[in-house]
């Protein structure tokens, strides 16, 4: 009888050794993955199709956690303790929403963006915008952001612009040696107005050339894109909205830059507006394949706007 009671007390001992050791050593993984479900199996065999180890020991020792939580995560590291590894896919903290702010949006859709992914009070995003934003508009780097689940609207807009401006001064250390919040706003402004009249990151330069020669030469920008401010980010200008804006947006009517930013800006516009093409170019035109035309006489500017009148009317 004592044999039998030492024999299983020894087999115990054994298996649960074995149960720790198995605990214990590292599993490899993603720094990311996305969590399909709140369903263990589910869970499970989603790992197993991303070739991650897991079984049925794994299984078991879920249904003593807390839930995994759908939705991506952020592991920080490729090996994991198989415990540690299993626990953190019922942390909170560490599961994200990516969200991607695209270039040339405006901060009013960038709000419904947040609202709708990240299911913030939309009242609420835009209080903590007014309160944190550095400048009117442009606050936001176009880029994809990961943004921790349990954020809420205030969190998520400081995170955001402290993001943003992290980038921003690290670029104009680099090409200025210092950042000056007056003399980058200036560059965002003018890189938010080439990013909404460029029609690729190829033609930036271009674009940025136009400006930057309009305004040595005191001439007013004329550029339909500054009036695609806030809601109107993706409204045609017409001759009549032209007429009827008053606002500082309005290059038809304002000499020079406007005082705000038109929109968010991506790296490749910001870098057009430090870095413009040298080019003698005063108009650009849209042409049929979707590309602009640009030239220096506006003779031969309205003769490009004559020929896309015609191939329209075709």
């Amino acid at each position: 009888m004592r044999k039998k009671l030492l024999f299983i007390t020894l087999f115990f001992l054994l298996l649960s050794v074995g149960v720790l050791a198995y605990f214990i050593t590292p599993i490899k993984s993603k720094h990311n993955l996305k969590i399909p479900s709140s369903n263990r199996d589910e869970v499970i065999e989603y790992l197993q199709d991303k070739g991650i180890d897991v079984g049925f020991l794994d299984r078991f020792f879920l249904s003593f956690t807390p839930k995994p939580i759908k939705g991506w995560i952020y592991l920080n590291k490729s090996r994991l303790p198989r415990y540690k590894f299993l626990l953190l896919l019922g942390k909170k903290s560490i599961h994200y929403t990516p969200v991607t702010i695209v270039p040339g949006e405006t901060t009013y859709f960038v709000l419904n963006l947040l609202e709708k992914k990240l299911n913030l009070n939309r009242s609420a995003l835009e209080k903590s915008y007014k309160k944190l934003a550095r400048f009117q508009e442009g606050n936001f780097l176009a880029d994809t952001y990961n943004i921790p689940v349990y954020f809420d609207a205030q969190k998520t807009i400081q995170f955001l612009i402290e993001k943003s401006f992290k980038k921003y001064k690290t670029l104009s250390m680099a090409y200025f040696n210092e950042y000056d919040p007056k003399k980058w706003k200036k560059i965002i402004i003018i890189a938010s107005i080439v990013e909404k009249e460029a029609a690729n990151s190829n033609e930036m330069p271009l674009v940025a050339s136009v400006i930057f020669n309009r305004l040595r030469k005191k001439m007013r920008l004329q550029m339909d894109g500054t009036l695609n401010y806030g809601a109107y980010s993706h409204t045609r200008v017409t001759p009549q909205r032209i007429k009827s804006d008053k606002t500082f947006y309005n290059t038809y009517k304002h000499k020079g830059l406007p005082k705000e930013p038109v929109c968010n800006v991506s790296i490749n516009a910001i870098k057009a507006a430090i870095e413009p093409a040298k080019t003698n170019y005063l108009y650009f035109m849209k042409n049929k394949n979707g590309f602009h035309d640009f030239t220096v006489s506006y003779k031969r500017h309205m003769q490009n706007v004559q020929k896309r009148r015609l191939e329209k009317k075709k």
